[in-house]
């Protein structure tokens, strides 16, 4: 009697602090409309998918075809202004710590400065994730750790997390804070595979963090056609291979690009920042995708381009 290998796509809730959310979040650096009207319809469909994390931050907007810094907060305040109901349906999260051209700052003064600007342009009370977009090396973490706290104890924040921190800074940020970090939000796809690499996500699994994956189609680079990759690119391989397991799982390539995310063992959100309604619906059907053991190491060993020794 055959047995039939158990997929690793693991399609159920996460817990983000005291939320529950989808395993696909909806992110929002390419939210620039000038359509009030559509920018609404795009947070609806993603939260009547299931993405009901919605990611965003202060510095989206200043590139992009944004209008500047703080511009899709803006929208996204407007949007959720016109529909009071849409922000009782979602956990919000921002990030804030990058001013241009600084380019970082994590200082006591700029992160509550941030936290108000962007309750301001959210048109909200409280931020449910607040995470800190990119380290300042030139911030202590016990004094970032301070500033974080006061700002939870205000109830301005209600969980904390850090996005593109390396191990190192996060545990030294975590080693100061009073609370437990809910996120850490690393880039991570079929063709970046560094937090299995790194300890990134070793860590999020000791500590229960749940990581947020940014570009999970690798910055739309897994879109292309094998015929159009250049010949010194390293991936022609994973593209043929993430064909054919679409074609025997019966979706398309996202799709299988996303379920990979989804079977790490840490859990991961795949953040998605499609502007087309269609696409954030289809990528729903990563869910129901089946990976093995094969399947996903085959992906690894295609996306590095020689044998797992």
């Amino acid at each position: 009697m055959s047995v039939v290998p158990a997929s690793l796509v693991n399609a159920g809730p996460r817990t983000v602090g005291q939320f529950q959310v989808g395993p696909i979040s909806y992110g929002q650096w390419r939210y620039t409309s000038n359509d009030l009207a559509a920018a609404q319809r795009l947070v609806e469909v993603a939260l009547d998918a299931g993405m009901n994390l919605i990611d965003t931050a202060d510095v989206y907007g200043f590139d992009w075809g944004g209008t500047g810094f703080g511009s899709v907060e803006d929208l996204l305040g407007k949007v959720m202004a016109g529909s009071p109901g849409l922000r009782e349906r979602m956990v919000l999260a921002t990030k804030g710590g990058i001013m241009p051209p600084l380019p970082y700052d994590s200082s006591d003064a700029y992160i509550r400065s941030a936290v108000d600007a962007s309750l301001t342009r959210l048109q909200t009370d409280v931020l449910d994730l607040y995470q800190i977009h990119r380290p300042d090396m030139f911030t202590h973490p016990a004094q970032l750790a301070e500033t974080l706290s006061s700002l939870r104890d205000a109830g301005k924040i209600k969980e904390v997390g850090v996005s593109n921190f390396t191990p190192d800074q996060y545990e030294s940020l975590a080693a100061h804070l009073p609370f437990p970090l809910a996120t850490t939000q690393p880039e991570f796809s079929a063709l970046q595979l560094a937090p299995m690499r790194d300890g990134t996500f070793d860590k999020a699994m000791r500590d229960g963090v749940v990581p947020m994956a940014w570009s999970p189609l690798g910055g739309g680079r897994l879109f292309l056609e094998p015929t159009t990759i250049a010949d010194d690119a390293p991936y022609p391989e994973l593209i043929t291979l993430l064909d054919a397991l679409a074609e025997r799982e019966g979706v398309d390539r996202a799709a299988i690009a996303i379920a990979f995310v989804l079977a790490h063992p840490s859990a991961p959100i795949a953040i998605i920042g499609t502007q087309q309604e269609a696409r954030i619906q289809s990528a729903t059907t990563a869910l129901g995708v089946t990976l093995t053991r094969q399947d996903v190491y085959g992906i690894v060993q295609a996306s590095e381009g020689v044998p797992l020794p």
